[in-house]
């Protein structure tokens, strides 16, 4: 009988210890996640607004030297990412070939002019900065013309600000849900143990003395649920830089280990503070209060 009733204690510490570090495992892989996502926010945001070109055309007169030295000036501009020169001939090639047709056969001439195409540095790609690098450039008595999408332009910036402002939303309310789910596993763990840890203060043992296995028995419970997550994390940024490597996940892993280790220290520090004020409730119940 004896036997058996231990074996019946043993799997039910068992299972409670199994319940705390799923539910850690768990929240700190959708805070991970989460975090990730994050930090590559404006990567992503940056990549969207990279790929906005404004086209500077050029006057049929332009002069090669005019055109040349044009082309460095932008290329070394602090705006801009590239400066590419496309002739006439190309862009002709280029937009037949995605209309299907040889319109310059049809026409007879190419109505196309020779352009330098820009991409810009995400940091300058706002309505504003945008018209007036356009403003400066068709200042130039060379430049025929300067277009770009000032449409696309205005509304790329404000859904990136849009974007960031609802993920950092998400982010601070999601982090409370974790921190109080974590917090709840720990406090049914503790609650099963209410007793016992009544009955050591009642032979004398300090607060301090009960609270420090508790204390070390969860932070070992968060560290197992930490590193569990970051397996699986570190699964999910596999995955997704190698089926999706334009996102460049690995190109700054200094990002990656400060994420990974603060999701480590999260579940330390969860479970730290979690048994230690779960643990100091029931220290300061009366023996008659912990049967509610």
């Amino acid at each position: 009988m004896s036997k058996a009733f231990e074996r019946y204690q043993r799997r039910k510490l068992i299972s409670s210890y199994f319940s705390v570090v799923l539910s850690i495992a768990l929240v700190l892989f959708l805070l991970g996640i989460l975090g990730l996502l994050v930090l590559n926010t404006k990567k992503m945001a940056d990549r969207s607004k990279e790929q906005i070109t404004i086209s500077v055309f050029l006057k049929e007169d332009a002069k090669d030297m005019e055109v040349e030295q044009l082309q460095k000036t932008l290329a070394m501009s602090e705006y801009t990412k590239s400066a590419t020169y496309v002739s006439k001939e190309e862009a002709a090639a280029q937009h037949s070939k995605e209309i299907g047709e040889d319109f310059v056969d049809y026409l007879g001439y190419n109505p196309l002019k020779n352009s330098i195409d820009v991409k810009l540095n995400a940091d300058f790609v706002t309505a504003e900065k945008v018209a007036e690098i356009a403003a400066t450039l068709e200042e130039k008595s060379y430049v025929d013309e300067v277009s770009y999408d000032r449409v696309l332009v205005s509304m790329v910036a404000k859904s990136v600000e849009k974007i960031g402002f609802w993920i950092l939303v998400a982010s601070a309310i999601f982090t409370i849900i974790a921190v109080l789910l974590i917090n709840s596993s720990i406090r049914l763990s503790i609650y099963s143990k209410r007793f016992i840890i009544k009955t050591m203060q009642m032979v004398g043992a300090t607060k301090s003395f009960i609270r420090k296995p508790f204390i070390w028995q969860n932070i070992k419970l968060g560290m197992l649920g930490a590193l569990i997550a970051l397996i699986a994390i570190a699964g999910v940024i596999y995955y997704v830089n190698t089926n999706f490597q334009d996102l460049g996940l690995l190109e700054d892993p200094l990002i990656l280990v400060i994420l990974l280790v603060g999701v480590f220290l999260l579940g330390m520090i969860i479970s730290l503070l979690s048994t230690y004020f779960a643990t100091q409730r029931f220290l300061n119940l009366r023996t008659d209060e912990l049967y509610y």
